[in-house]
């Protein structure tokens, strides 16, 4: 039997905009912040968008490009299709929603994912490399708005995604009470072993 209802979604009081307000602010980069043109950290090594120990995930190279913005590749392998010799669009997002999320590091200020709004402009195949650009556009108090390019092959490709999105900073305890207990003992480990006191603070 089909169902023809459409889902029953509890209402949050209204679409969380990825627009920033008028009296939104763009800060000062935080001093602790990733250098231009040094390599962003991975906040957790099995995390599947950055993370250097997710085996078969997107293995983001991502690096602080000027204020608040960055830039980075994911390449598209075997394991990331969906449609035949097609990156899988959601595994597309995925990488967006941490290439966005990473910009808290030049924030230094630990946030999660609020709304994320995709749009697709062409396929991209296995084998390709996205060529992705982020910036912050605008802070007003907890609320993050960024938006993100996607190209093709080259920094200056052909534009296959764009996206926007709004963060919500949150403290670090966030992590440590609903995150699962062995997951946050052994991010705490590999911060330690990292010899980095603010790998557990940021999750893209």
């Amino acid at each position: 039997m089909t169902s023809t209802a459409e889902p029953s979604i509890p209402s949050r009081g209204g679409l969380l905009p990825t627009t920033p307000p008028p009296d939104a602010v763009l800060p000062e980069r935080n001093p602790a912040a990733p250098a231009p043109g040094e390599r962003i950290p991975s906040h957790y090594t099995r995390c599947f968008g950055c993370g250097t120990d997710a085996e078969n995930g997107l293995h983001l190279q991502l690096f602080a490009g000027e204020g608040l913005s960055l830039y980075g590749t994911f390449t598209v392998t075997d394991h990331h299709q969906g449609a035949p010799g097609l990156a899988h669009g959601g595994l597309l997002t995925t990488a967006f929603d941490d290439a966005l999320g990473s910009l808290n590091w030049l924030l230094s200020s630990p946030a999660v994912t609020g709304r994320l709004e995709v749009d697709f402009r062409r396929p991209v195949p296995v084998g390709s490399t996205l060529h992705m650009e982020a910036a912050v556009v605008g802070v007003k108090g907890r609320k993050v708005f960024s938006r993100a390019v996607g190209r093709l092959g080259a920094p200056a490709g052909p534009v296959a995604m764009t996206a926007a999105s709004l963060f919500v900073q949150v403290p670090v305890e966030h992590f440590v009470t609903n995150g699962r207990p062995e997951d946050v003992e052994r991010a705490r480990e590999d911060r330690l072993v990292r010899g980095s006191l603010r790998n557990l603070e940021v999750n893209p």
